[in-house]
């Protein structure tokens, strides 16, 4: 595997925002499928069902169902036809990694735990590159020896 996202990436790429294009012309040029894991599904789905919440209680924030429906089965078909592999991961071997990264990085940088997850999964799947628009994320990446082309 080459290529491990986050949240961010996924996020950017199944609902229209700044760095859609961006997310469009990696994914448009990957030698490979998308490689996700569970928790990084479980986290993007949760952010979209959290956005509707958001917008029903102040249409100024969030979006509505809808849109949130439509991202959720345009991740869904891209599964469905192979875009996106949903890989098995080792949840020892994976939480022993974020332990390790949140020792070393988070009483200095102030990680949150999915960001640490993510990484860790990157790096338990040995990606070479780890693709996210979160800056913060991206330090913590290139860190650990990930090369995070966006």
């Amino acid at each position: 595997m080459i290529a491990y996202p986050d949240t961010s990436f996924l996020c950017a790429f199944y609902r229209k925002q700044v760095n859609s294009p961006r997310a469009a012309a990696h994914f448009a040029q990957m030698p490979e499928a998308l490689h996700v894991a569970s928790p990084l599904l479980f986290e993007f789905r949760q952010s979209v069902r959290w956005q509707v919440f958001l917008h029903a209680k102040d249409s100024s924030k969030g979006y509505d169902r809808s849109t949130a429906q439509a991202s959720l089965a345009k991740l869904q078909g891209e599964i469905a036809i192979g875009a996106v592999v949903v890989v098995p991961i080792d949840w020892a071997d994976v939480v022993s990694i974020a332990e390790r990264l949140s020792a070393q990085h988070t009483w200095t940088e102030g990680y949150r735990g999915f960001d640490v997850l993510h990484v860790a999964t990157a790096l338990h799947l040995g990606a070479t590159e780890f693709l996210t628009f979160d800056s913060r994320q991206k330090v913590l990446a290139k860190a650990e020896g990930l090369i995070a082309p966006l």
